[in-house]
């Protein structure tokens, strides 16, 4: 097996001087999973034999194995720790997590499951995260080569950082990454020469930021074989951008001088160093964007492009359709698995569809437990087992290597930074396997739902719902530009809202079709759904709201403003905000309602033919 360090703490990017190294690293890893797993428990468990919480639930040094382990440590979730965290956030410097002295917090997105979480991390996660960057070129490069001959002009940005009464720094864990010396004196790499400058890329100003890093990416046209950003949303963004402030960008390309509205002491310096009179580029520029359609704007202004590196799995994938667009269906790449609690692993095969995007878990990062999930048509369903096997699976957690094929389960992690048996939240599919390590399909975040009654419709259900709805619209030209949900319970009974932006085609769209939109999404949901409309009468008619352009740019800048990252921010799927349901109702343009009850039989759909 590999000879996993000594100490793990100590990997860095410096560890592998050619991509054979790190290729053979991830073959190593993945070949002796559970080897990894074991010697990865045994270093967290004796790094920390000493902290509190593993002595409140019966665990110290002499009893820190994994079967202790295992028999003693609940399965916990965030508000199960608040407390230490809490106690840690408020100054606290005792060993309560973790032996190694908490270095700062990173703050979850503002957008998964409400409030903003604290996670604990320390300084020496960096150099972790930091390897799982030093393995993505290693593997890209097998796919697209020659990458070293161009750069990536990728939208990445920092946000504004917040401290704990204790002092702490609380900020994502984007902007941990870039303000740290593994990026900002990270040595020369192809898959880290971006055209944006450093400077750019760390200004807080959103404005500043997205305009300057545009207009180094134009600049810089030509060198671009990759654009991309973290989330398909984000790109998107940057793209609109484009098509607001194009104009300007080539007055500055063609005089050679930088907007007045840049007022970053460090961007001006940076982006003028590179800024020159081009007059030809200018035309160009103003040539393409000033065209009716905007259709493949990527391939025209960057004519060297090889792929677009954005995530598209999960609820991103809803942005698919405008991506190919505007790129022209250039690859989709999805090239890694990280959040806030922990850096998890990659994308082996980038080139894949993005509907077939799996990520292998590389054993190194942490130490992983899977829950089983049941679903039932979509919707997780603990009725499909008695409840004894219930609470038994959520107590015998599945180890990294023993998942089984097709199996949904949710993410549970112990890392080095003092999480212990954490329930992620994420829901993941085995679709594979690479050597011994399981290779997963993201599916969902779980317990984001709408519900009114008994019903519960899951994010992966409304999603599905929703693709099937919007073929009405194909004949008409219209394409759905984005959308939310609401349970409006201020009705009697409640009923679900939906708010959608759309682009509008040449032909208008009858009422008509979109009343059979709001139907076929009701069909499409699940029977405790179908049951309490159609039934129970316990749930009122789903109703549809087109919204005017730009209310998802709103609402995102209504995040931004309220604190949320720039480089984590999603579109929620469901809210529940009221300021956010005013601002929605604020720019509806028209409504609709399902003209009658969707179908509903007792027992299962699977079981029709068999009655």
């Amino acid at each position: 097996m590999p000879e996993a360090p000594k100490n793990s703490f100590a990997f860095t990017p410096k560890a592998f001087n050619q991509h054979s190294e790190a290729l053979q690293y991830i073959e190593d890893v993945t070949n002796n999973a559970s080897q990894v797993q074991a010697r990865v428990l045994g270093e967290i468990l004796s790094h920390n034999a000493h902290v509190e919480y593993l002595r409140r639930c019966g665990l110290d040094g002499r009893t820190a194995d994994r079967q202790n382990f295992k028999k003693l440590l609940p399965v916990i979730s965030y508000e199960d720790i608040k407390p230490d965290i809490d106690r840690i956030a408020n100054g606290d410097k005792s060993p309560i997590l973790s032996s190694s002295p908490i270095s700062e917090f990173l703050t979850s997105s503002g957008t998964s499951g409400g409030e903003r979480k604290l996670m604990p991390t320390i300084e020496q996660e960096l150099e972790r995260r930091s390897l799982l960057y030093s393995l993505l070129m290693p593997v890209m490069d097998q796919f697209v080569p020659d990458l070293d001959k161009g750069k990536g002009m990728y939208f990445l940005f920092v946000k504004s950082e917040a401290k704990t009464p204790g002092g702490l720094v609380a900020r994502p864990v984007l902007t941990s990454y870039y303000k740290s010396k593994h990026f900002t004196e990270r040595p020369f790499d192809p898959y880290t020469n971006y055209t944006s400058p450093d400077e750019t890329i760390l200004c807080p100003d959103p404005f500043q930021s997205m305009y300057s890093q545009l207009l180094c990416g134009l600049i810089q046209h030509k060198e671009v074989l990759r654009v991309g950003a973290v989330f398909a949303s984000g790109f998107i963004r940057a793209i609109k951008f484009l098509e607001h402030n194009w104009t300007e960008l080539a007055r500055d390309i063609r005089n050679g001088h930088l907007n007045s509205r840049i007022t970053d002491l460090s961007v001006r310096e940076a982006v003028t160093t590179i800024l020159k009179p081009d007059p030809e580029l200018a035309e160009l520029i103003e040539g393409e964007c000033i065209k009716n359609s905007w259709q493949g704007i990527i391939p025209r202004l960057w004519p060297n492009t090889k792929y677009i590196d954005v995530i598209v799995t999960g609820t991103m994938a809803q942005y698919i359709p405008t991506l190919d667009f505007y790129c022209n269906r250039l690859p989709l790449v999805c090239t890694m698995y990280a959040s806030s609690e922990c850096y998890f692993g990659l994308n082996l095969n980038p080139l894949s569809d993005p509907k077939d995007v799996c990520y292998t878990l590389i054993p190194t990062m942490a130490y992983f437990e899977f829950l089983p999930v049941h679903r039932n048509n979509g919707v997780t369903d603990p009725h499909v087992i008695s409840k004894t096997q219930w609470e038994k699976e959520e107590k015998e957690l599945v180890e990294l290597v023993d998942v089984k094929l097709g199996h949904d389960y949710e993410l549970v992690v112990t890392t080095f930074a003092g999480l212990y048996r954490y329930r992620v939240g994420d829901v993941l599919r085995v679709a594979g396997f690479k050597n011994k390590a399981p290779q997963f399909q993201f599916i969902c975040r779980k317990n984001v739902a709408l519900s009114i009654d008994s019903d519960k419709t899951d994010e992966v259900e409304l999603q599905n719902a929703v693709k099937n709805a919007i073929h009405h619209l194909e004949p008409f030209g219209a394409t759905l530009v984005d959308y939310t949900s609401h349970a409006n319970t201020s009705t009697i009974p409640g009923h679900y809202v939906l708010f959608w932006e759309l682009k509008n085609g040449a032909t208008p769209v009858p009422p008509s079709v979109f009343e059979d939109c709001c139907l076929t999404i009701e069909e499409s949901l699940n029977s405790v759904y179908r049951q309490g409309r159609a039934a129970d009468k316990s749930i009122g008619p789903l109703e549809i709201k087109v919204v005017e352009a730009g209310t998802f740019d709103k609402l995102m800048d209504y995040a931004l403003t309220n604190g949320s990252s720039i480089n984590q921010y999603k579109t929620p799927r469901c809210v529940k905000f009221t300021p956010i349901i005013e601002l929605l109702n604020s720019t509806a343009l028209s409504s609709y309602c399902s003209p009658k009850c969707p179908k509903w039989a007792p027992g299962h759909k699977q079981w029709g033919t068999h009655n």
